[in-house]
């Protein structure tokens, strides 16, 4: 995370599942851009949408800050925690104010939630083959 001082942007990195967003924020009108697309044409789904704009909601901060992110690795979910973990840190490295509300709604905190591996001998995670006695 480091704040360039020449053209007053903050950078920022966050971590959901597999997932990696690098976050430039920069003061404007609220604009996202994510991997060269508008989020909305990004995720497609409202409700990631909504999970990303928490962040805002939060600091009260809606419409303030332009945002351009470069999403990689993991899944649809995955990207959008990601990209709300880095917005978050982007905030809080910015003004230190912003660091209570945030801490309060966990946002602050990287979900350290990954899928369990397969493990030899048996179908999933925990599945067992079915037991037979005879």
């Amino acid at each position: 995370m480091a704040i360039n001082k020449n053209t007053d942007e903050v950078l920022a990195t966050g971590r959901r599942k597999c997932a990696v967003a690098r976050v430039r924020l920069s003061s404007g009108t609220g604009k996202i851009v994510l991997n060269g697309k508008a989020m909305n044409e990004y995720f497609p789904s409202e409700t990631l949408c909504g999970f990303v704009n928490q962040v805002f909601k939060v600091t009260e901060t809606i419409g303030k800050f332009d945002i351009a992110a470069n999403l990689d690795g993991g899944g649809m979910t995955g990207q959008a925690g990601a990209l709300r973990h880095g917005i978050a840190r982007a905030l809080v490295k910015l003004d230190e104010a912003y660091r209570a509300a945030l801490k309060a709604n966990g946002m602050m905190t990287r979900d350290a939630r990954v899928k369990e591996r397969k493990k030899s001998g048996q179908p999933g995670a925990r599945r067992r083959f079915q037991f037979s006695k005879r």
